[in-house]
């Protein structure tokens, strides 16, 4: 009997699907691949499972050792004593959306055309680094989250959650066909993956592109982790009251705070959206654990600050609840490879589309260029090439990981992609002249978090922005991430900094200049501004597309 998460569908495949082709079929169907040396070339050439998540922040991973030591990820952490940790991985541009594309395409959003998540959609026709595997024979398959609005191309099955996807009970799309699963999202992502490589043609390759939802926002766990923290007090970041002194006013302007933003259906203190994909049984465990505590909440009934602290002592209990799925999902992958002797040819993946706020500068969601959301985690195990427990801070990004997975698999890396394979230091070796300056760019304006657009570059040490919200005046920030590593004050007028400033103003110039950015921002960049959120001091919730 079939796992009741994955579908037969052999019998329906349309012709020309490898998913379960023969070995001379996929070398007579393949691009550059023969019918004499397909088992050789293909015996080779590593596996890939790339593992994706949804908002998770370097500070919830454990391997990263944050101080506050928000959880334990040991399945997630196995990928770092087992191969390379990357530090100073960043993201292009901190959201879901455009992540993705950047992912698939290995250029940045102003060339693949992804900007935003409000009125763009994926142009399935560009090149991507799956497609490339499969024509150089990968089987190719997409399961999760997609949140790219088109149909997913070059896989050869895929089953995606619709937009956002819902925790509980999820609406999918299989191969273009809408579908409803029973289950916790994070367990069926995992369910269908593994059924998948269960299926999959033994003779070839392949490349598995694993997507959680978890833990984006309203973040809502399995209800086996409910009482996983034992109601723990988290410590609180040293910024959770940051009166934004220092900066300019994109900093106070924004509508992404712990204290304004965050709603009583993100604290589950009223019924969320995904509420009422709940069965009974579900609702009846929910409530279980959240009613009493939020009765002793409306009993108590704080205020000010105390309500900022109780808000983030749930955010954080729910956040890290759904990560605790997660590092189960990974842990469940690791040792199916284990068993099924695969590990040691494929190489393993672990990453989030962007870095989040767990409560620093009093904020949750991501957008800046700030390091909590500029960062990305990014984890990778390649056995037999990757010496276990190694770990880089040279700048790389998600811009680098098509380039890197083409290289990996012996494709050749298409001169239009903008980054750089980063197979050298996978192997030990940096570079002599890897990047030492990164190029940033957020549009997304003013829906939903107001969040002014800004471009920046970034050293190892400095980080020069320039914020350009439609109908303001601009304005340049520098920070020294040495002597002020929480980003608290700019110093791009201090004369002590002069110097410094005029090498990063060269450094951005250059990278506009090689990147082929835009000398002027088209209008619809910013998204959907047709209704435009109240005015700063009348602010009213949006609802987040990210």
């Amino acid at each position: 009997m079939l796992p009741r998460h994955f579908p037969d569908i052999l019998p329906s495949l349309p012709a020309g699907i490898l998913l379960f082709a023969s070995t001379a079929g996929a070398a007579a169907s393949t691009a550059g691949t023969t019918a004499s040396t397909a088992g050789v070339a293909e015996s080779r050439r590593p596996n890939i499972v790339f593992i994706f998540s949804d908002d998770h922040a370097t500070s919830a991973i454990s391997a990263y050792g944050d101080q506050r030591r928000l959880l334990d990820t040991p399945r997630i952490d196995q990928l770092a004593r087992e191969g390379m940790r990357f530090d100073r991985c960043l993201v292009t541009n901190a959201i879901c959306g455009p992540s993705r594309a950047t992912v698939l395409t290995g250029k940045y959003n102003h060339l693949n055309g992804f900007v935003n998540n409000a009125n763009r959609t994926f142009d399935g026709s560009q090149t991507t680094f799956p497609k490339l595997l499969r024509s150089a024979g990968y089987q190719t398959a997409l399961i999760g989250k997609w949140h790219l609005k088109s149909d997913p191309t070059g896989f050869d099955f895929w089953q995606i959650l619709p937009g956002q996807g819902a925790y509980y009970n999820p609406p999918m799309i299989r191969n273009g066909e809408k579908i409803n699963v029973d289950g916790y999202v994070t367990d069926i992502i995992t369910d269908l993956s593994l059924d998948w490589l269960g299926r999959r043609d033994t003779s070839r390759p392949f490349l598995l592109m694993l997507h959680h939802k978890a833990p984006h926002r309203e973040w809502y766990p399995a209800l086996r982790h409910l009482d996983a923290d034992h109601d723990r007090v988290y410590p609180e970041p040293p910024t959770l009251f940051d009166d934004y002194a220092g900066r300019g006013p994109a900093v106070r302007e924004q509508d992404m705070s712990i204290a304004h933003t965050m709603e009583p259906k993100d604290s589950k203190l009223a019924p969320t959206r995904q509420a009422g994909r709940l069965t009974p049984a579900q609702q009846a465990g929910w409530d279980r654990y959240y009613e009493p505590r939020n009765a002793r909440f409306r009993a108590e009934n704080p205020q000010g600050d105390d309500l900022v602290r109780w808000k983030y002592q749930r955010y954080m209990h729910d956040y890290t609840a759904t990560i605790r799925g997660v590092d189960e999902s990974i842990g469940r992958v690791l040792d199916y490879l284990e068993r099924a002797g695969l590990a040691e040819n494929t190489i393993v993946i672990y990453s989030s589309d962007q870095g989040f706020f767990l409560g620093e500068h009093g904020w949750f969601d991501k957008r800046w260029i700030f390091e909590e959301s500029l960062r990305m985690p990014f984890l990778v195990r390649w056995p037999g090439v990757t010496a276990p427990g190694s770990a880089t801070r040279a700048i790389v990004s998600n811009v680098d990981f098509a380039p890197t997975l083409l290289e990996a698999a012996g494709v050749a890396v298409p001169a239009e992609m903008q980054g750089r394979s980063l197979v050298p230091l996978l192997r030990g070796k940096t570079p002599g002249d890897w990047r030492r300056a990164f190029y940033y760019e957020y549009y997304e304006y003013p829906a939903p978090h107001r969040v002014w657009p800004h471009e920046g570059v970034v050293t190892d040490r400095h980080k020069l922005v320039r914020y350009f919200a439609p109908g303001r005046e601009s304005y340049w920030e520098l920070f020294d991430l040495a002597a002020d590593p929480r980003e608290l004050t700019s110093v791009y007028d201090s004369a002590s900094y002069k110097n410094t400033r005029k090498k990063l103003e060269g450094e951005l110039t250059r990278l506009r200049r090689e990147l082929k950015v835009p000398e002027t921002i088209p209008p619809d960049w910013f998204g959907n501004r047709g209704n435009l959120p109240p005015a700063p001091g009348k602010k009213k919730n949006a609802r987040p597309r990210d």
